[in-house]
């Protein structure tokens, strides 16, 4: 399972596209350490969430503990799609071999008294995981100190880990740049983040760290390695850190898989200018050879997608 800022959508995608068994943001992007944390309790409690913990705005019925791909114009179905996402993160979480968690700010938004006419959108002080365009009046931001990071993580973790006893963390900090945040603010947000995860890496011993904030910001460090928003790393940086991340958190034995799967995946992708061909369809059929040869030998692998296409279907 993978959770937390949009970062962790660049590692997941991968991951997903490889093959690996994944479930990633089941509340959608997150980004502050208290929404990600209370967000792990509710799939450990297998919550279920009821009408009070919606509100409506903009014409639309929304959760302050989802992102806005969970809001929608009928009650009921947005419901639906909360609930079912908590299910499937309930069932994944219990048997997961590892957690990666991604943090983006420290900064932390929490509704105020009068935010919202006659409290309809809340209690005064709930933390949000998503302002869903809310006026700003509405909110008290709130950077989190260490202290309260390692506290919201500590409770966290102590359940988790008692609900899956075999489960891993691996914690990583987000290299987006929180620019609205100020470049003052962001710096004091993320050396917040850093701070608090070391001290749990160090406190736990199923906790690792990965650098990917490190590896953009320190290794890379340059700006014609962000995208034109000048916040978001780009492709070229994307790869390189999951080509470190390959790197350190595989062993030798999936590395060597992967590149078999990433050969397959290719093929799949691939379009071809004259599909009528005999050439195309010895393609197709090597492909599938190849596909199915590697299904036989790693059962655990899901190649039904590239088989199908492969032989026609």
């Amino acid at each position: 399972m993978l959770t937390g800022s949009c970062f962790t959508e660049h590692i997941g995608n991968a991951l997903g596209e490889w093959k690996f068994d994944v479930l990633q943001n089941p509340n959608g992007i997150l980004f502050d350490p208290k929404s990600v944390a209370s967000s792990l309790i509710s799939y450990v409690e297998a919550k279920v969430y009821g009408e009070g913990d919606l509100f409506y705005l903009n014409e639309l019925w929304q959760s302050w503990q989802h992102h806005s791909i969970f809001s929608g114009v009928d009650k009921a179905d947005v419901l639906r799609g909360i609930n079912a996402s908590q299910q499937r993160a309930h069932a994944f979480l219990q048997h997961a071999d590892w957690l990666v968690i991604t943090l983006g700010s420290a900064f932390s938004y929490r509704l105020v008294e009068n935010g919202s006419a006659g409290g309809e959108w809340g209690q005064a002080g709930l933390a949000v995981a998503n302002c869903h365009r809310a006026p700003a009046q509405s909110f008290q931001k709130h950077l989190m100190t260490i202290e309260e990071i390692n506290s919201a993580f500590d409770s966290c973790l102590y359940q988790l880990f008692y609900f899956n006893p075999g489960l891993k963390v691996l914690f990583t900090i987000s290299p987006v740049r929180h620019i609205r945040d100020g470049v003052v603010d962001n710096n004091r947000s993320k050396a917040r983040l850093i701070e608090a995860v070391h001290h749990l890496v160090n406190k736990f011993d199923r906790l690792w760290y990965f650098p990917a904030y490190e590896l953009v910001i320190d290794v890379l460090r340059d700006y014609r390695f962000y995208d034109v928003d000048m916040v978001h790393p780009n492709y070229p940086a994307t790869q390189f850190v999951l080509e470190k991340f390959v790197q350190q958190c595989l062993d030798a034995g999936s590395r060597e898989l992967l590149e078999e799967v990433k050969k397959i995946v290719i093929a799949r992708k691939h379009k071809p200018f004259q599909p009528s061909t005999q050439a195309h369809r010895r393609f197709l059929q090597d492909q599938y050879q190849r596909a199915a040869a590697l299904a036989e030998r790693y059962p655990f692998l899901n190649l039904e997608e590239e088989m199908r296409y492969f032989s026609g279907e």
